[in-house]
This record gives C-alpha cells, structure tokens and sequence, in this order.
C-alpha cells in the first residue's frame, strides 16, 4: 500500500491584491516565511509522502512556475487544470491518478496557501488521518481546535467515537455568525481545515454513489480524456460532494497552529511583529503605530499615528484600508478598471 498526497494549488489569491496577481498568486507569494507557501506546504509532508508521489493541482499558465519551484516532484505530477471548477473535481482526477498507479493506494489531501506552525506535529496528524482512513475505509477531515470564535470558517461537530480520538461526523456548519461560532466552540466543535485522506478505492466508490456532479463524468477520466472529463463535471467543492453526503466520514482533532492565511489581517497572526503589534514587511517603517500590516515591495512606506491599518505597496499599486475591511478585498475589486484588478508580475 502506498501513500500519496494532493496539492490544491489553482487559487488566484485576490485577497492579496495587489501583491497577489494571476501570474504569482497566493500559494507563490512568501507571506508567512521566507519561501513560497506551495513550496513549504510540499517540504512540509517530507517523510510522510515521498516527492515522487506527491500531485500538485494548479492552472495551465502556472505549471512551467510550479515546476521550476519544485524540482524534486516529477513534472509530470504537476497537473493542469483544464479549467476552473472548485476541489472536487481535482481530487477526483488526482485520487484517479493514484489508484492508477497502486489499487490500494490512500491519499492525503491538502492547499497549498497555509501556515503551519509545527510541521511534525501536522506530519503525525497527517499519518494518523492516513491509518484512520485505511483501518476503517472511510473518509477522514482533520477539524483544528480552535483558537478563537472564527466566523471566516467553517465548523465541524464530532459525533460518536470510532476509535480513540477519532469520531464519527455529526454535522458541518459553514461559516457561523460570532455567536454561534461561540456557541459551536463550547461544544466541542472543530474548524474544518480541508485536510482530507482516504483510500483512494473507497473515494472512488463514494464519488459514484453520492457525487453526482462528477459521476457521470468519471467514465471520460478512466478513458483518459482529462478535457472531457473537465467540461462534463459540475463544478463543486469536496466538502460538499462527498463528505456531507456520505455516510462514511470521520474527523480527527488537529492540535497544531494552523492558519489558512485568508487576509492581509492574518499575517499578525502568522507573521513577527514589533513590540507595538505591527507587521513590517520590506522597506515598511512605523512611527507611534500600532496593529498595523505594512507591506512595502519596492517603494518605501511609512505608516505615522495609526492603528488597525494595512498598507500595502506592489506592482505600482498602494492599498490603504482597515484590519477589519480586509476580508471584503474582493468586493472593492469588483469596483476598480480592469487594468487595477489585472495587475501582471
């Protein structure tokens, strides 16, 4: 039986505008360390997954970059994405490919855009996933312990035990008001992360029985038509194709520092920062600030008197705007040229 692991990496990362553009999204970007996050998030899974078999799911126009980041995994394992259509499909292709290659191979699942604050301790969760998903044939979410009532994510609440500190799924709730994050919390609810692993026979199995939107279409993929495949599948993420659907799925707790990096405001979170809270990136300087997010990519910035600001300054562009508004940077694109909202690096 061998492992494997999936690396979603087509996102465009508009939340980083305008450091983020469509030539060096997110996952390409060193927001959390001095390497790219798709570069830590596959160093990450050394002596738990070989680079020989590890998949990396990104976007034709970023297959040439991914791989001259990430020589040691073969290039034929970067895949493209003939089009966009959320993860479920890309899993599917992926899980195929892996089946392929060994029957009884299983498969961890993961993106390429977090930090992690303790790779070993994420290697020994991974592995645990993996055991879990093989011993008893179901499908298994790694849900964080939370660190805080998050309303950017989304929620899982462990029901009955299938062994030590797995159990079996009770619900999935998407992204709750503060409240009711609160409330979740207090019973014992898990952040649903999208770490995923399961036998690759028994994802395939479920995608036919309870993934409509993608069964219909796995005929193409065993044909190897990957375009066919692509353009007859509905697009629609894992979480709900399968693992609210199905009857076979366990969740596992995740006690390591995890952040999937979502807004300017998470680098406080995943970042140093200075005595006064602010994170300075680049030529950023700060004067009697406080809580600030500065980054400054070729051109100076200075931030003086401020709180709860980030400022950041690429590719020719500055962004002014609040911690809290952060989160709304796709809304303010929606508004701008196109020449503002399709920077090129």
């Amino acid at each position: 039986m061998s492992r494997w692991a999936a690396v979603l990496a087509g996102g465009s990362g508009t939340r980083f505008w305008p450091l983020s553009t469509a030539a060096r999204p997110k996952q390409l970007l060193t927001l959390s360390g001095s390497e790219p996050l798709l570069v830590a998030a596959v160093r990450r899974l050394g002596g738990l997954v070989p680079p020989e078999r590890v998949l990396i799911l990104t976007s034709t126009a970023l297959c040439d970059r991914v791989r001259t980041l990430l020589p040691e995994v073969p290039p034929e394992h970067v895949l493209a994405e003939p089009r966009a259509a959320s993860t479920a499909p890309a899993l599917t292709w992926a899980t195929w490919l892996a089946y392929q290659q060994d029957p009884d191979a299983s498969l961890l699942s993961l993106h390429a855009d977090w930090h992690v604050g303790d790779p070993e301790a994420f290697r020994k969760t991974g592995a645990r996933a993996l055991d879990v998903a093989e011993r008893h044939d179901v499908l298994v979410t790694v849900g964080i312990v939370p660190t805080r009532p998050e309303v950017g994510y989304g929620y899982i609440q462990p029901g009955e035990p299938l062994e030590d500190d797995a159990r079996q799924v009770e619900r999935f709730v998407e992204k709750p008001d503060l409240a009711g994050a609160r409330r979740l919390i207090e019973r014992g609810a898990l952040w649903n992360s999208g770490l995923f692993a399961w036998r690759c026979d028994r994802f395939l199995v479920e995608t036919r029985e309870v993934a409509r939107e993608i069964a219909a279409a796995l005929p193409h993929l065993e044909r190897g038509d990957v375009v066919e495949f692509f353009v007859k599948v509905t697009p629609i993420a894992v979480d709900v194709s399968h693992f609210e659907r199905s009857r076979r799925v366990a969740v596992l707790p995740g006690r390591f520092a995890w952040d999937d990096v979502g807004t300017w405001a998470a680098l406080a979170r995943v970042r140093e920062t200075d005595d006064a809270g602010n994170v300075l990136v680049g030529n950023a300087l700060q004067h009697e600030s406080r809580d600030c997010v500065v980054w400054a990519e070729d051109n100076t910035v200075v931030v003086d008197g401020v709180d709860n600001l980030v400022v950041v300054h690429a590719n020719g562009v500055t962004l002014v705007t609040t911690r809290d508004r952060a989160m709304h940077l796709k809304e303010l694109l929606a508004t701008l040229p196109p020449s503002l909202r399709n920077l090129t690096s």
